[in-house]
C-alpha cells in the first residue's frame, strides 16, 4: 500500500520532468545538422518515453498529450523543404493523427475484437482446459501442457494479455485443488511458465502481439514492402520452437515444486469443463471462423490476394452479424480496451513524424555512429544493437511503446550500415528482440497480470528471465549467422 502511495506521489514529479525534457530539447542550441522539426520531434519522443516508462499518466492520456504537443510544436516549426514556411497546426495535427489511417491500427483493433469473441464465448478457456486434460497430472506434464496451451492460443487469440488471462486462473485452480497456497513453488513454476511461453510466441507469430503490427506499419511505409503471415512464421517460428524447449528445461530445473504430481488436477479440470457445459453453437461458429481466418492468414499472397488486415476485418464483421455471429455490440464494447487502439495509433504517428522530420536518422547517427557500427561486421552490429534493445526494454512496460520509439531509429540505422544486408530483415530481427519480455514482471502486460496473482516474486521471475534472455540473445546471433542468412532474411 505504501509503495503504491509513494508511486502515486511521484507522478507529478515525473510529469514535471517530462515537460522539462520537452522544453530543454526543443530550445537546445541547434548546430544546423538537424532540422528544427526533427529536433522538436525528438523533444516529443523524450517527453513520451518518460511518461511511458514511469506511467505517470495512463497510456491513453499520454496519447492525447502527444497529439496536442505535436500539433502545436511541429505546426510552428519551419518545413524541411522550405524553411521560410511553417508546417501549420492543421498539417501538424494531420501528422499527429496519421496513425489512425494506418491499416496496422485496423488490424490491432480487429485482433482485439477477436480476443473479445474468445472471452465472450469462453472458447479460449475451453481450449486450455481440453489441452491440460490430455497432458496428465504429473508436474512436468502440466508444465509441458502450459507451454502447449500458450502456443495453440497464440494462433487464435491475437492478444498476449487475453492468452495469459485464460491460462493463469486454470493453473492456479489446479494448485488450489492440491491444497497448496497460491504463493507456493508449484504456483510460481506453472504461472511463470505460462507467461514466458506467451512472450516467446509473441515472436513466433505475426498476429500474436500488437507490437509486431507497429514494426510492420513502419516497414511498409519506409521500405514499401510487406511481410506476410507465412513469411513471418517461417522466419520466427523455429526460434520460438527452440525457445519453448529451452523454457521447459529451464523451468523444471530452476523452480522445484513441492510435489511431482497433482492428484486432484484431473478432477478439477473435468469439473471446470462441466461448468462450461456442452460446446455452444456460438463456440462452434467461432471455431470455424477462426480456422478459416488462420487459413487465410497462412496462405496470404499464395492462394489469394487478400492481406491479413482485410481478412481479419471481414471475420470481425461476420462475428458481429446477427444469427451467424457470436456476440453483439453491447457485449463487445465493454471487452475492448479502446485506449490500446488510441495509444497504438499515436505511437505509429510519432514514429512516422520522427522519420519524416529526420529526427530518427539524426538520433541513430549519434547513438550508433559513436559505436562505429558502419565499420563492424553485420553479426557484431546485430549483437550490439540487440544488447542495447534488451537493456532499453528494462525501462518499458509496453512492447508496443518500445516499438514506436525504437523501430524508426533502427530503420534510420539501416541507411548508415554499408553492408550487403536485407534492411527489412535487420529491422525485423530487432522487432523479435523487442518481444523479449522475459526479465521482469514490468517487462510486459501479461507478466503484470500474472504477477498480480501473488503466485511468484520478482526474484522468482528473474531466476527464469535471466537464462531465457541470455539464451534468446545467443539464439538471435546463431540464427543471424545461419538460418536467417540461408533463407534470405539477412
Amino acid at each position: 500500500m505504501d509503495k503504491a502511495k509513494e508511486k502515486k506521489n511521484l507522478k507529478p514529479l515525473w510529469i514535471g520532468l517530462a515537460f522539462a525534457v520537452l522544453i530543454i530539447i526543443t530550445f537546445w542550441p541547434n548546430s544546423g545538422d538537424l532540422p528544427v522539426a526533427g529536433q522538436r520531434s525528438l523533444a516529443i519522443l523524450g517527453f513520451a518515453v518518460i511518461l511511458w516508462v514511469t506511467e505517470a499518466v495512463s497510456y491513453p492520456v499520454s496519447a492525447a498529450m502527444i497529439i496536442a504537443i505535436t500539433a502545436v510544436s511541429i505546426g510552428l516549426a519551419p518545413t524541411i523543404e522550405d524553411p521560410s514556411l511553417e508546417y501549420g497546426t492543421a498539417n501538424a495535427l494531420k501528422m499527429a493523427l496519421g496513425g489512425f489511417s494506418n491499416s496496422a491500427v485496423a488490424l490491432v483493433a480487429a485482433a482485439l475484437f477477436l480476443a473479445a469473441a474468445m472471452q465472450a464465448t469462453n472458447l479460449h478457456k475451453r481450449l486450455a482446459l481440453w489441452i491440460l486434460s490430455m497432458v496428465g497430472t504429473k508436474t512436468k506434464s502440466i508444465v509441458f501442457g502450459a507451454i502447449i496451451v500458450s502456443i495453440i492460443l497464440a494462433f487464435f487469440v491475437p492478444s498476449a494479455t487475453a492468452r495469459a488471462g485464460a491460462v493463469v486462473p486454470i493453473l492456479l485452480g489446479m494448485v488450489a485443488a492440491f491444497g497448496l497456497p497460491k504463493d507456493s513453488k508449484l504456483a510460481a513454476l506453472l504461472v511463470i511458465t505460462s507467461v514466458q511461453a506467451v512472450s516467446i510466441w509473441n515472436v513466433g507469430i505475426k498476429t500474436a502481439a500488437a507490437q509486431n503490427m507497429v514494426a510492420l506499419s513502419f516497414i511498409n511505409k519506409e521500405f514499401q514492402t510487406d511481410v506476410s503471415w507465412s513469411e513471418w512464421f517461417m522466419y520466427a517460428a523455429p526460434f520460438s520452437v527452440i525457445m519453448s524447449i529451452v523454457l521447459f528445461f529451464v523451468m523444471i530445473h530452476l523452480i522445484k515444486p513441492e510435489t511431482q504430481k497433482i492428484e486432484g488436477g484431473k478432477d478439477l479440470i473435468q469439473s471446470q469443463l462441466k461448468e462450461l457445459g456442452p460446446v455452444k453453437a456460438s463456440e462452434i461458429r467461432l471455431i470455424i471462423i477462426s480456422l478459416v481466418l488462420l487459413f487465410f492468414w497462412a496462405t496470404e499472397g499464395k492462394l489469394h490476394p487478400f492481406d491479413t488486415t482485410t481478412v481479419t476485418i471481414v471475420a470481425i464483421a461476420i462475428l458481429l452479424a446477427p444469427k451467424v455471429g457470436v456476440f453483439n455490440w453491447k457485449q463487445v464494447e465493454v471487452l475492448i480496451p479502446w485506449g490500446t487502439i488510441i495509444v497504438f495509433a499515436v505511437g505509429i504517428a510519432l514514429g512516422t513524424v520522427l522519420l519524416d522530420t529526420q529526427g530518427a536518422q539524426w538520433l541513430s547517427t549519434k547513438v550508433f555512429g559513436s559505436l562505429g557500427l558502419e565499420h563492424m561486421p553485420i553479426l557484431a552490429t546485430i549483437a550490439l544493437v540487440s544488447a542495447f534493445n534488451i537493456l532499453i526494454h528494462l525501462g518499458f512496460a509496453s512492447a508496443t511503446s518500445l516499438s514506436s520509439a525504437l523501430i524508426p531509429i533502427f530503420i534510420a540505422l539501416t541507411t548508415t550500415i554499408h553492408f550487403d544486408v536485407n534492411n527489412v530483415g535487420f529491422v525485423l530481427i530487432q522487432q523479435f528482440v523487442i518481444s523479449f519480455g522475459f526479465l521482469l514482471p514490468v517487462s510486459a502486460p501479461q507478466n503484470m497480470l500474472a504477477y498480480g496473482t501473488g503466485a511468484f516474486t520478482v526474484k522468482d521471475f528473474l531466476k527464469s528471465g535471466i537464462p531465457l534472455t541470455v539464451i534468446g540473445y545467443l539464439l538471435i546471433l546463431l540464427f543471424s549467422a545461419t538460418y536467417w542468412k540461408w533463407i534470405g532474411l539477412l
